[in-house]
């Protein structure tokens, strides 16, 4: 890891986007179809998603319009329509780094640090597939970096949703290479925690001087297949900052998990 100089480009402040209500309904009942196992009415689709009859209404006659919903006529009745496949065709042939290269750079514009993704493979190790790079002096981390995939925030986290035999698990750690080890207590402790929290810190535990926040995208079995990882130099964040990353950081690994691997978790 290298530290890069801080850009002296200004951002000026802006106002957050204000959020369309018809836009956000729209997609809250397409959001809706896309779960059902069968076409829904209008009465249920209102119900389901708690947007008045008549506002459904409208907006499925909409969606019917522009192919996005289907409409049965003898049962009254909407589904998903073929028109979406215009907008999924354009994601065939994508890689996952690139589908989710917008939410990393979101994120390290939002919280000013390097957020870099890490694809965890089936050989006990992850390898680093996509960063964003902030504005600010930071930690730069070389695309294909290898690391073994229990360390650090990131091995907190996938030790908690491995669930490990402690026994396993602490032979693990025992092989791991840390600058500031922590105990294998704590670290088994963190590790449970991120369950409830989603997220993990390693507080200058890896790397003297680095601070890194992971959070990690689960499949259908609640398996890591990514972690998304914020790492900065420890003396530019706080811990209230580092846990309103990580808590930044789960919702976008669980926005990225629904997307990638819908359905229920076993």
């Amino acid at each position: 890891m290298t530290s890069e100089k801080e850009s002296n480009t200004a951002t000026a402040s802006v106002p957050g986007p204000k959020e369309v209500g018809a836009v956000v309904n729209a997609i809250q009942i397409l959001r809706h179809l896309a779960q059902c196992t069968e076409p829904k009415g209008v009465a249920a689709i209102a119900r389901a998603t708690g947007i008045s009859p008549s506002s459904a209404f409208n907006i499925l006659r909409t969606l019917t319009n522009e192919q996005w919903v289907s409409f049965s006529d003898s049962g009254k009745t909407y589904s998903l329509g073929l028109g979406l496949s215009e907008l999924a065709v354009s994601f065939i042939g994508r890689s996952y780094a690139d589908l989710i290269q917008p939410e990393l750079e979101r994120l390290s514009l939002n919280h000013r640090i390097m957020v870099l993704l890490w694809e965890v493979t089936g050989d006990n190790y992850m390898h680093a597939i996509a960063r964003a790079i902030p504005a600010v002096a930071h930690i730069d981390v070389n695309l294909k970096t290898r690391m073994p995939e229990l360390l650090g925030a990131s091995g907190r986290c996938i030790a908690g949703l491995r669930n490990l035999p402690e026994d396993e698990l602490r032979r693990r750690f025992a092989r791991l290479h840390w600058e500031s080890p922590p105990s294998f207590e704590s670290y088994l402790d963190e590790a449970r925690q991120t369950l409830h929290t989603g997220w993990a810190i390693d507080d200058g535990n890896l790397y003297r001087g680095v601070s890194v926040v992971s959070s990690a995208v689960t499949d259908h079995h609640n398996q890591p297949r990514f972690v998304v990882s914020g790492i900065g130099i420890s003396a530019q964040y706080d811990r209230t900052q580092l846990e309103a990353l990580g808590e930044a950081l789960s919702s976008t690994s669980g926005f990225i998990s629904r997307a990638l691997f819908p359905g229920e978790k076993r």
